[in-house]
């Protein structure tokens, strides 16, 4: 006979979280350059249009899908120089996290620990599609989060649920 409490179901909830990345992966990677070769041909600094969103999902109950979306849109005084977009997705295990904590985790840490993959990835589309390689600046996941919480209580469409 042991003094141990009997686990609880669904996991200890005085143990502590078990976060796992158990694969990262490219879902889609599209990369045009609608001018060729005309827009290789020294435009001069481009305007770059930048868009990052983020959504989650539960595959069972400790399994999770996380998704980055990268949209990079670059356009010069003759017209567009390249648009290129980037889905990429980590999946995680997590363990004996509650459920309020589990949305802010999902959608602010894990995506922080996908993107400089991401990041790379983008970069090298944009250099071998022969541009300079466009280098993302760190992205504020937890700012972005805040953003999709005031959407979704101002009426707009929920952007990332777990």
């Amino acid at each position: 006979m042991t003094d141990a409490p009997a686990p609880q179901p669904g996991g200890d909830s005085g143990a502590a979280p078990m976060i796992r990345v158990l694969g990262q992966y490219v879902k889609d990677l599209s990369f045009e350059n609608p001018n060729a070769p005309d827009s290789l041909r020294g435009q001069g600094q481009p305007e770059i249009d930048l868009s990052v969103d983020v959504n989650a999902r539960a595959l069972d109950d400790e399994t999770f899908e996380v998704v980055l979306v990268l949209s990079a849109n670059a356009k010069a005084e003759t017209g567009p120089l390249f648009i290129a977009e980037l889905t990429y997705a980590g999946l995680f295990a997590i363990r004996n996290l509650d459920e309020r904590a589990r949305e802010p985790f999902l959608l602010i840490e894990c995506p922080r620990l996908i993107f400089p993959f991401a990041r790379r990835i983008l970069a090298d589309a944009t250099r071998d599609g022969g541009f300079p390689p466009l280098m993302l600046e760190p992205v504020d996941f937890a700012a972005l989060y805040r953003q999709q919480l005031a959407q979704q209580q101002s009426g707009g469409a929920p952007q990332g649920t777990a």
